[in-house]
């Protein structure tokens, strides 16, 4: 846990914490499990040395999660949702990987339905967050022409204390935009109003509820998902008692962005609070800023995808990168005292 000091008229000691989300780009392991369609995934389709790629993307994983969020923090997050994951042995391996391990991560995790079994799931740091409950819920949503019901990621909501402050976290990895973007639409619709319904019964109960919603939306934070969806705002003087924050909208429309394709930036990983992690009182942890971990290492030197994130598969092969989303992060700040100049 470390101090952190805002230099004004006076000087203020701050704890400060990562939350963090991050895509991990197809995290599957080896083994072929005839449940899923986990064939389908690049490690998979390999020719050779499929355990050897293996251990060079959990450690490359392991890199990056170690490393978002430090320039402030000096720690690794606290906290942080994940996507792309085939179960929970990759994130066990993740975890206990040499980077990781000294900081005794946390996991939780549910198998979803998703038809190439890729899920979602939080890590923690055990000595600064304990989660008191976490559930697993469904996203119903239908095939536009044949009706039938399309398996897709579950959403995670974990609850618990953050350094003694009790925080609610959503994880998402929504409806890819596979037959275009509006077609696949109200698919991610409904994934929005999955989330704002489950952020809106713990508001229910407490008003002032410190929610994050993260995940990969597969929609940027001006589409219809997160506007009407998640009825998401731009601007905190525009924010109501439950209402919802998105910092990454303000990125967005100055360019930008977490993956690309295509010669175009999409900001697809984002972070959203609610009014609760606005206010200035900072006796507990509230909302300081928002950022994109667009590291020099994380980005491609060359070829076609120059200048994007540094994806871990392409053209069937290894390229030895790490993902093609780049995280997303906040910072949260506590008081811990002050001392005038």
């Amino acid at each position: 846990m470390v101090a952190w000091q805002m230099v004004g008229q006076e000087e203020k000691q701050y704890k400060i914490h990562t939350i963090a989300f991050y895509n991990l780009e197809n995290l599957f392991d080896t083994i072929n499990d005839p449940l899923k369609n986990d064939e389908a995934s690049p490690i998979m389709e390999l020719k050779a040395n499929p355990q050897e790629v293996y251990k060079k993307k959990v450690q490359n994983m392991a890199r990056v999660v170690a490393d978002i969020g430090s320039d402030l923090s000096n720690n690794a997050p606290a906290i942080i949702g994940v996507s792309e994951v085939e179960n929970r042995e990759v994130l066990v391996d993740l975890v206990n990987n040499p980077l990781l391990l000294p900081l005794d991560y946390g996991i939780v995790h549910y198998d979803s339905p998703d038809g190439r079994g890729i899920d979602v799931a939080l890590l923690y740091q055990k000595k600064l967050f304990r989660p008191m409950s976490h559930s697993s819920h469904e996203l119903k949503i239908f095939d536009d022409q044949t009706r039938n019901p399309i398996r897709t990621r579950d959403q995670l909501l974990v609850s618990g204390l953050l350094d003694g402050d009790l925080i609610h976290l959503i994880v998402n990895h929504w409806p890819s935009r596979r037959g275009g973007e509006a077609r696949s639409r109200p698919k991610r619709v409904a994934a929005a109003k999955l989330s704002k319904h489950i952020a809106d019964s713990i508001l229910s109960i407490d008003p002032y509820s410190k929610i994050l919603i993260m995940g990969d939306m597969n929609d940027n934070p001006n589409n219809a998902s997160l506007k009407k969806g998640l009825k998401a705002k731009d601007k905190k003087e525009k924010m109501q008692l439950k209402g919802i924050y998105n910092p990454f909208e303000k990125m967005y429309k100055n360019g930008l962005g977490t993956t690309g394709y295509r010669d175009s930036w999409s900001l697809f990983d984002q972070i959203l609070v609610t009014k609760a992690l606005l206010d200035t009182d900072y006796t507990s942890y509230r909302y300081y800023k928002a950022g994109i971990f667009n590291k020099a290492y994380l980005t491609n030197k060359r070829g076609r995808y120059k200048g994007y994130p540094y994806r871990s598969f392409a053209d069937g092969a290894f390229t030895g990168g790490f993902s093609d989303h780049y995280p997303v992060y906040v910072y949260l700040i506590k008081e811990v005292g002050s001392a005038s100049n």
